[in-house]
């Protein structure tokens, strides 16, 4: 069902090619629409179904979907050619699918409409989650709906929902096509060419960060667009389960809650600091200027859109850091973003005042609250281990990278940017630039990281641990 999903977005993308002349990525998209679909449709044909998915069949359907697409999402790049070598077109597919958005393409313009309609496709489908477009056509009452629906959310995911499986599949799907529909409109209607808003609608909708120009959102050189790119990312970087309560009760009491108020407090405090080093260090004198690069930056790396309307590879180390924090950080749980997420962290900071409280009181009982709600012990526990692993695979996928040859800004910049989904990192991984100046290896690592970031590390490594013990 994965790859079919694939298959209908290489179709649109044919189409997509006719509408433009039949351009050349027509052969390239066709051939893998037809290998596609073949081997999406073959299962369905020659393979029995199961009767029951077992709590292992479903962490393999889990892995296995995403990866069947990263492998046939590459096929086009590949058939194409132009800048895209095996480990280019790989780093692409997986940049797309993951909602990355960080790219090998020195000039992103060459590319035919048709693939740029595809690199924006795999955006849209892994926005949403490959496996939820595969919740979408099972039947309601399936086993198969329940269970992957648990696997594909995390535990702080599920926290704004109190609905069915189904009922959630539901609401996440119909907000994701809100926000498509309603970045569609506005960009269109600010200035920006249908093409142009359609592709950006979808990176925004899925906070990935493809866009159709080399200068990405400064390519329009336009204050109205920005401050539009601007909202809707800090929007779309929310959790999906608040959106539809406000929309469903008709009220913003819903946002009136801790991790909230959090995200915007942290996205304020973290532009004025950029803005403050901007005016004092990087050479800004116009206050307006400063504030606008610096609230889109902050706000585009922690919804990981990745989107620019400026160079940050010259901005002083002080900013350099504060991105840092933020691609470790990024939006919330329940929303497209990657990174830690912003109610984890907030969790760890509560967590971390609460024991020196528990240290001054020894004899005091209580427990970590948060919105005033109690947090059980098992539930900090199980932030603070995912912290701790998140920390430990970084650091380990940076020594591997410096070893591959790349400088400490890069490694450690792109490292974070990829576990965390950003994109862009600093100095030569910056918001104007790209990764093909990278080793084949590190791009590797690179997509590795994507990969684990986008389904929260521990499918995977169940996933592993399965496949050792089997050996075994």
């Amino acid at each position: 069902m994965a790859l079919l999903v694939s298959a209908l977005f290489m179709f649109l993308s044919l189409v997509v090619s006719l509408i433009y002349g039949m351009d050349s990525g027509f052969t390239p998209l066709l051939i893998s629409f037809v290998i596609t679909l073949l081997v999406g449709a073959f299962p369905f044909i020659f393979a029995r179904r199961p009767g029951t998915l077992s709590l292992r069949d479903g962490f393999l359907t889990i892995v296995l979907s995403w990866l069947l697409s990263f492998i046939f999402g590459m096929l086009p790049y590949v058939m194409w050619g132009g800048e895209f070598t095996l480990i280019n077109a790989w780093f692409e597919s997986v940049s797309g699918y993951t909602t990355t958005g960080s790219t090998i393409l020195k000039d992103i313009e060459a590319l035919p409409h048709s693939l740029l309609f595809w690199r924006s496709s795999t955006h849209y489908i892994g926005g949403l989650g490959v496996v939820v477009f595969l919740l979408l056509v099972l039947p309601g009452a399936s086993p198969y709906k329940h269970k992957l629906t648990n696997m594909e959310m995390s535990s702080l995911s599920k926290e704004g929902y109190r609905y069915k499986s189904s009922k959630v599949v539901m609401i996440i799907t119909s907000i994701y096509l809100g926000f498509t529909i309603i970045s569609l409109l506005s960009l269109w209607a600010a200035g920006m060419p249908f093409f142009d808003a359609l592709n950006h609608a979808f990176s925004i909708a899925a906070t990935g960060g493809f866009s159709t120009r080399n200068l990405s959102i400064g390519a329009f050189d336009s204050d109205l667009i920005n401050m539009i790119v601007l909202v809707l990312m800090a929007v779309c970087a929310m959790h999906f389960g608040l959106i539809y309560a406000v929309f469903a009760t008709g009220s913003l009491k819903p946002m009136n809650n801790a991790v909230v108020k959090y995200y915007f407090g942290s996205i304020a405090v973290c532009s004025v600091m950029i803005m403050l080093a901007l005016l004092t260090q990087g050479g800004y004198d116009d206050v307006g200027r400063a504030a606008m690069d610096a609230t889109f930056t902050v706000v585009s790396y922690m919804s990981t859109a990745g989107f620019a309307i400026c160079d940050n590879s010259l901005w002083p180390w002080l900013a350099g850091v504060v991105l840092l924090f933020v691609s470790f950080q990024c939006g919330c749980s329940g929303s497209t973003t990657g990174g830690i997420k912003v109610d984890r962290i907030l969790i760890a900071f509560k967590a971390i005042s609460h024991e020196i409280r528990h240290r001054l009181h020894p004899s005091e009982i209580s427990r970590v609250r948060m919105s005033g709600q109690h947090l059980s012990d098992g539930s900090v526990k199980a932030v603070m281990m995912y912290i701790v692993t998140y920390f430990l695979l970084t650091f380990l996928s940076i020594i591997i990278v410096m070893l591959c040859g790349e400088t400490a800004t890069e490694a450690v910049s792109g490292v974070i940017a990829s576990i965390g989904s950003v994109g862009p990192g600093l100095g030569e991984l910056g918001s104007m630039d790209n990764y093909s100046s990278q080793a084949a290896v590190s791009k590797f690592v690179y997509t590795v990281d994507m990969f684990l970031g986008r389904v929260e590390i521990y499918p995977i490594l169940v996933v592993m641990a399965m496949m050792f013990r089997r050996g075994k």
